[in-house]
């Protein structure tokens, strides 16, 4: 059996992040919640290799919105896949968001999200 690519999340809506863990598991990925902004920046530092891609809302309670996230995990690998989602604050992803990112509006379905995650996977130079 092969391992699925692993799918970091940071969804602090309950619901969503369920839809979401869903989707991808049914896409035929793994998924991995983050609770926080933070959380999800120490694990990608310290499992930089064990994580495939990142599904960060933009919007999060804490220190850290998804903008900063992404561009976190960009500083640990520079080519790194990511998928922002949000319900409002969509218009700031041209200046704010990653290069070769992709943005999802709220509401979304699981097959939106699933398109996404493989998007940005096929884009992303291979180490």
């Amino acid at each position: 059996m092969q391992d699925l690519p692993i799918i970091l999340v940071i969804e602090d809506d309950r619901d969503l992040q369920s839809m979401v863990e869903d989707a991808l598991r049914d896409g035929g990925y793994e998924p991995a919640i983050a609770g926080s902004g933070e959380e999800a920046l120490t694990l990608l530092k310290a499992f930089q290799t064990k994580y495939s891609a990142l599904v960060v809302d933009i919007r999060l309670l804490g220190r850290l919105d998804g903008w900063r996230v992404a561009r976190g995990a960009r500083e640990v690998d520079p080519s790194f896949p990511v998928v922002y989602i949000t319900g409002g604050g969509g218009n700031e992803w041209p200046t704010r968001g990653v290069p070769n990112s992709v943005l999802l509006q709220k509401p979304f379905s699981p097959d939106q999200l699933v398109e996404a995650v493989s998007e940005v996977l096929k884009a992303a130079p291979r180490a």
